[in-house]
């Protein structure tokens, strides 16, 4: 029955995924040039806000979220086990050349990361211990197409809140398992306890968490990385050349082999570091800034860090152990990769990373679930239940993950990123034109010397509908 929904599913994936993939990159090319290419022009200033911090608008009193702690909330969703067993399946399925395509998905989704961070810092409420916000949240408030929202807000209520987090349970409790014979009932208790211990304390709790953890993975796995490619430097430019030749299918005798490379490139980098897909604006919408543009900027940086830094350093990994048509595919591969690097100890680092990678995934995308099954409560009274008893089934959703074999939810996990991604960038065109006259004002402020700040009245046919500013 499992393998009967999971081939249906499969079957209407692909051709909706193509879609996916045109939309995301259409959208990347129209917002690069309205933006003057606001990714790489701004980049230099993207680092210095994010480690200047900044004031915000709230009373020193008040519960805050920091531009810090919201971009490592996001980074905690981003950076899963799509950057470890993703990156390898890109791979072996549409050959080294996805990794160039990936790249260039980067390169050009960055530009959507930006203009829905910003107009979820535009469109957002003030919550109980934070801000809330995200595309549910804009498309209500800016295109008044509640249901539309609707939409966008079960989608990724389906993926993030539950769906991904069985596979990034499950794989968490596939590599323990593998490396040091934990059985998959003992991580599923352990898992399932951290997770609560966290989410139990609420966005608070959650972003205090991940900018623990995060910085910590990324840096721990660039250092493996640069140590591999450090012994490995002489393999690099041969390396290189066949990621570029077999992007344009030089090297590839099949037909059809470099259709292959682009999508399985730009489906793997929209999984990975999740630029379009709406998940990040709800993490961007928490922080408080004096200007919408701040955390746009900011979380534009979280998909350069994921993919041409995190998912670049595995690709990189792969390629130098010369195994990448040795059979294996997934997390299997990167493990076997690293083994050939380092010896034994390679599995067990690679568990141990795929132990801090998924588990801020966890946390991170339980949040993106609250946020949303926040706003399809709409103000009701029973809204503090809905979230208690969502946090008691997220416990059963990471148990039954580590345990069970999910063919079936890769399949649910596709399928609802498609949707969300699709209703998100349609939003995102009809409402970008708020998001392009925040950057123009964020750089007449800039260039004046001042350090931007945003009133409502700049924008005033929605003024009422900006109501933190």
């Amino acid at each position: 029955m499992q393998k009967s929904i999971a081939d249906f599913l499969n079957s209407i994936n692909a051709p909706m995924a193509t879609v996916m993939v045109i939309v995301l990159s259409a959208a990347g090319i129209w917002f690069t040039i309205r933006t003057k290419g606001v990714q790489f022009t701004m980049l230099g200033h993207m680092f210095k806000l994010l480690f200047k911090g900044d004031k915000g608008k709230k009373g020193s009193g008040e519960k805050r979220v920091s531009t810090f702690e919201a971009f490592m909330v996001s980074l905690a969703s981003r950076v899963g086990t799509g950057n470890l067993a993703g990156v390898a399946t890109a791979i072996v399925v549409g050959g080294p050349g996805a990794i160039f395509w990936m790249w260039v998905m980067a390169l050009l989704g960055s530009v959507n990361t930006f203009v829905e961070c910003t107009l979820a810092q535009l469109f957002k409420s003030r919550g109980k211990d934070s801000f809330i916000g995200g595309p549910a949240f804009y498309i209500t408030k800016g295109l008044h197409k509640r249901w539309f929202a609707v939409i966008f807000a079960i989608s990724i209520f389906a993926q993030f809140g539950l769906t991904n987090n069985m596979v990034q349970a499950n794989t968490i409790s596939s590599a323990f398992t593998e490396a040091f014979a934990i059985t998959p009932m003992t991580m599923a208790i352990l898992l399932c306890a951290l997770a609560l211990a966290v989410v139990f304390g609420g966005i608070q709790r959650i972003a205090k968490v991940c900018s623990y953890i995060v910085p910590f993975m990324a840096l721990a796995y660039l250092g493996i990385a640069l140590w591999v490619l450090a012994v490995n430097i002489t393999a690099i430019p041969q390396v290189l050349g066949i990621i570029v030749k077999s992007a344009f299918g030089f090297e590839q005798a099949a037909g059809g082999a470099i259709g292959m490379a682009i999508l399985m490139g730009f489906k793997r980098g929209i999984f990975s570091n999740e630029a379009g897909e709406g998940s990040a604006p709800n993490a961007a919408a928490t922080a408080d800034v004096s200007h919408p543009v701040k955390q746009g900027l900011i979380q534009t940086l979280g998909v350069f860090t994921d993919t041409l830094v995190v998912c670049t350093c595995t690709a990189l990994i792969i390629m130098c152990s010369g195994l990448y048509n040795c059979g294996a595919n997934g997390i299997e591969l990167t493990q076997v990769a690293l083994t050939h690097h380092i010896g034994p100890a390679g599995k067990y680092i690679i568990a141990l990373c795929i132990l801090f990678f998924a588990f801020s995934s966890v946390i991170g995308n339980y949040y993106y679930g609250e946020c949303n099954l926040t706003f399809l409560c709409n103000g009701s009274p029973r809204t503090g239940v809905a979230i208690q008893t969502y946090r008691v089934v997220l416990g059963i959703i990471i148990f039954l993950g580590s345990l069970m074999t999910i063919d079936v939810v890769w399949a649910m996990v596709d399928f609802f990123m498609v949707i969300m991604t699709v209703v998100n960038i349609i939003s995102l065109f009809l409402l970008g034109k708020y998001a392009l006259r925040l950057l123009e004002d964020y750089r007449s402020q800039l260039k004046a010397g001042k350090d931007p700040e945003y009133h409502a009245s700049l924008i005033p046919e929605i003024e009422n509908e900006t109501e933190c500013w």
